[in-house]
């Protein structure tokens, strides 16, 4: 789960970690009371949205110009253009897509005098089984660029969760980023407190680009990107509170209203499979077919006829669907429940997409003679690779 830049300063504020005051604001008068509240002279004015790159950005508006989503306003009345003219418009970032998000809320920050752009991250590594911070002197820029071009100047450390963190991985952070002076206590109690935020909140990433060192030598976090392990919200309800539901795609918040596993993807033909790894094999066996997959479906290992119906509906709310292959190894799961619900969905839904269903498991027989005496059009496969064969050429004999 993603977070606002917002709610992310707001966080290392409550484990002082050093970021510059600002107030969230969803209207211009907003915007323009939260510049008050700051000392200017100058205000920096950013786009709220869950996507990188915003400095970058281009409004799709031409009332916004050639202006990205994070502006520098030398004046209230600068504050109050540039609140008027991102609210409600729509920001193209390298990370939204062509259609862009639509900019609903700002965050109107207090200006820093800016020395060095410095970037640090800390994420779970999946190849040590620990939290790896990553530290580059390239920061302000983009950092999957510098990796490629002059990977020499990002250094990873890992931290042992067995003795968890010591003040010499903060000094080596330090060293890394080339701080010196009182800067590397800085950074150790800095580097210190976002670990501790990290393990604290079960974050699986926290970005802090970039970091800078102001003209004073002060560390100051001026930007913050934060995601958490949606596996832990059950312990974290104050995190779970700061969903913005208005960030993600709609039938992604639907699937996770029925506990259901389900990833939007670009294909045309729409995925049900019990099973992670057996959702994968399907996508991958689409692929392998010449077509490719509209979503990865997981309905789960104990699915009611309900929640099959349910996933029928959110795969059916894809416009891109040009047909359904439904494929299904009982195991904790019945296979003539899964028919029930997949004959009550066709039923309700009245589907027209063609629809290839592969029963395996516990009670199939029961399943597949269900299937068969339902009197709709459902096509039966025998195995993965004949589930495949089949939709694929329905979907081409449909277009």
């Amino acid at each position: 789960m993603n977070i606002h830049e917002y709610q992310a300063k707001e966080l290392f504020r409550q484990y002082r970690v050093p970021t510059p005051k600002g107030f969230m604001a969803s209207t211009v008068e907003e915007a323009v009371a939260a510049a008050g509240q700051l000392p200017g002279p100058v205000w920096v004015v950013k786009a709220q949205i869950h996507a990188g790159g915003r400095g970058k950005g281009r409004f799709k508006e031409p009332a916004a110009g050639d202006k990205g989503g994070v502006r520098l306003a030398r004046s209230i009345d600068e504050v109050r253009t540039f609140a008027r003219e991102m609210l409600g418009n729509t920001l193209v970032t390298v990370q939204t897509g062509a259609a862009g998000r639509v900019v609903k809320r700002l965050y109107v920050e207090d200006g820093s005098e800016i020395a060095r752009e410095l970037y640090l991250s800390a994420l779970v590594d999946r190849t040590t089984s620990r939290i790896a911070f990553i530290a580059s002197q390239a920061g302000g820029m983009d950092i999957e660029q510098v990796a490629h071009d002059t990977p020499e100047q990002i250094v990873t450390l890992s931290i042992d969760p067995a003795s968890g963190y010591s003040p010499f991985h903060g000094r080596k952070i330090a060293f890394a980023l080339g701080l010196s002076g009182d800067q590397v206590g800085q950074c150790v109690r800095m580097v210190g407190d976002l670990y501790r935020l990290f393990i604290e909140k079960d974050m699986s990433l926290l970005e802090i680009n970039p970091l800078i060192v102001t003209k004073d030598g002060k560390l100051v976090c001026l930007d913050a990107k934060m995601n958490f392990d949606s596996n832990a919200l059950y312990r974290h309800k104050e995190i779970l509170e700061l969903r913005d539901l208005d960030e993600e795609d709609p039938m992604e918040v639907e699937a996770s209203r029925h506990d259901l596993s389900y990833v939007k993807l670009d294909g045309t033909i729409g995925c049900m499979v019990n099973g992670a790894g057996l959702a994968m094999a399907t996508m991958d066996i689409i692929k392998l077919y010449g077509e490719e997959p509209a979503n990865f479906l997981d309905v789960g290992g104990g699915a009611s006829k309900e929640k099959v119906q349910a996933a029928f509906k959110i795969i059916l709310s894809d416009p891109a669907v040009k047909g359904i292959l439904v494929n299904i190894f009982g195991g904790i799961m019945r296979c003539d429940i899964i028919a029930e619900g997949v004959i009550a969905a066709a039923r309700e839904m009245a589907i027209e997409v063609p629809l290839v269903v592969r029963l395996e498991g516990t009670n199939v027989e029961l399943g597949k003679r269900i299937l068969a005496e339902s009197g709709l059009k459902i096509v039966p496969a025998d195995n993965l690779a004949d589930a495949a064969r089949k939709i694929t050429a329905e979907v081409r004999k449909a277009a």
